[in-house]
């Protein structure tokens, strides 16, 4: 019993002192791997930061190049009838919106659906706007048709989307 005891007065301390030690070690290596994640969410974000303001800047560029003033004006529409000119308008905005696509990686999913939403109502407007021709018009009529439909209700399909797109920016900058 004597010799258990003795053995008992050197084996507390010394658990004592390596359980102090484990907790001492593993305090060292939490914060060594949490100064690595910083250093390396540092370096990542140097990377992704001007990657992610292009992007930003090209979805700026592809609302600007898809509202209906702008593209009228950037598609011509000489001697063209109104259904040769809807499907080159919706053949642009297919070829804008597909060049630009992957930028979706670098936003949140509201607004990348807000893109896609104009893009959609600029489409809609385009086809109810060819709808309401005569199969006879021409472009410029369909051009006119456009402009007047989206005056007329007020309708600025890619607008609302730039506009989240800014406060987004704003808020990540």
């Amino acid at each position: 019993m004597e010799n258990f005891l003795e053995f008992l007065k050197i084996l507390v301390p010394a658990a004592a002192v390596l359980y102090a030690m484990y907790l001492a070690v593993q305090a060292f290596i939490n914060r060594d791997l949490e100064s690595k994640r910083l250093d390396i969410r540092g370096r990542s974000l140097d990377t992704v930061l001007p990657i992610r303001l292009q992007a930003y800047e090209r979805i700026c560029l592809l609302l600007e190049r898809l509202a209906p003033q702008s593209l009228l004006l950037r598609v011509s529409h000489l001697n063209l009838t109104a259904r040769d000119y809807q499907r080159l308008l919706l053949e642009e905005i297919r070829n804008e919106f597909n060049h630009n696509v992957s930028q979706q990686l670098y936003m949140s999913e509201s607004v990348w659906g807000m893109v896609k939403s104009a893009r959609e109502n600029l489409v809609m407007l385009i086809n109810d706007s060819a709808e309401q021709l005569s199969s006879e018009a021409s472009g410029l009529d369909l051009a006119k048709r456009i402009m007047e439909k989206s005056l007329e209700k007020n309708i600025d399909p890619t607008g609302l989307a730039l506009a989240e797109l800014k406060r987004e920016i704003q808020q990540v900058f």
